[in-house]
């Protein structure tokens, strides 16, 4: 029984981060530094900002689903629960089938989210709260994940978009891992993410953007404290001519 408890306890310790992390997140998404008026204000200046920048209409994608009840409350379901799911299953895999990345992956989860949720401090209203002709999908058809009655506070922490963050981590986790011919096909739940969350309304493409932006500025953070450590390690055998045990796990640890 000791045995097993030692066994577990690692797999234990790894998913109390995880699920602290996401409390975390819900938690912080009832914080703002700013009132519902400045959240609004915001989001319908992202809005003109990407029509300056030609990007395709959020409604005129929506539009294209509306017409079809299967098919957005399949997009309601995929953008309450997938985001997640898909996170931890792709956690879960690392953690069972390539122990040695899954440190590098966690970190990243943790430095990302935490940036998303820096950012997310300034509230900024969703399409569908900015009166552009969005519907709000997930009320339409009794799927809301936000308070019933009223308008949850989190509701104005759109930007940026933690959704497409994880989203476009798991393919990367994915694809650097394995080397099945299959895996490329995690990419649709990469391209699945962006096309709901925008099509239910609850993102602008600027909040998958900026989301993308910061987990590249985080990987790109991990590279170089990862080059740190090597060159660390690199002088501590030169000088002392002992081989000392420092590696990538002791910064990702």
């Amino acid at each position: 029984r000791g045995a097993r408890m030692r066994a577990t306890a690692p797999f234990v310790r790894e998913a109390g981060v995880i699920l602290g992390l996401y409390a975390l997140w819900q938690y912080a998404g009832g914080l703002s530094l700013g009132h519902t008026g400045d959240a609004v204000a915001r989001g319908v200046r992202i809005w003109h900002i990407e029509r300056w920048w030609h990007l395709p209409s959020e409604a005129w994608l929506q539009r294209g689903i509306l017409g079809h009840p299967l098919l957005v409350q399949g997009a309601n379901i995929y953008y309450a629960t997938m985001h997640f799911g898909m996170l931890i299953a792709m956690l879960v895999w690392l953690y069972a089938r390539h122990r040695d990345a899954y440190p590098r992956v966690r970190t990243t989860i943790v430095l990302t989210t935490t940036a998303c949720l820096l950012v997310g401090l300034v509230p900024v209203a969703p399409p569908r709260l900015i009166h552009a002709g969005l519907v709000d999908t997930a009320v339409a058809y009794g799927q809301s994940v936000y308070a019933v009655g009223g308008i949850s506070a989190d509701q104005y922490s759109a930007m940026p978009s933690v959704h497409v963050a994880w989203a476009a981590l798991v393919p990367i986790a994915v694809i650097t891992a394995s080397r099945s011919k299959w895996r490329w096909l995690i990419l649709l739940h990469f391209a699945a993410t962006v096309y709901v969350v925008v099509v239910t309304a609850n993102h602008f493409w600027a909040d998958g953007i900026v989301a993308v932006a910061l987990l590249a500025i985080s990987l790109a953070l991990q590279s170089v404290m990862a080059g740190l450590v090597h060159r660390l390690r690199a002088r501590a055998i030169e000088s002392s001519g002992v081989v000392v045990a420092l590696d990538e796990s002791d910064y990702f640890d």
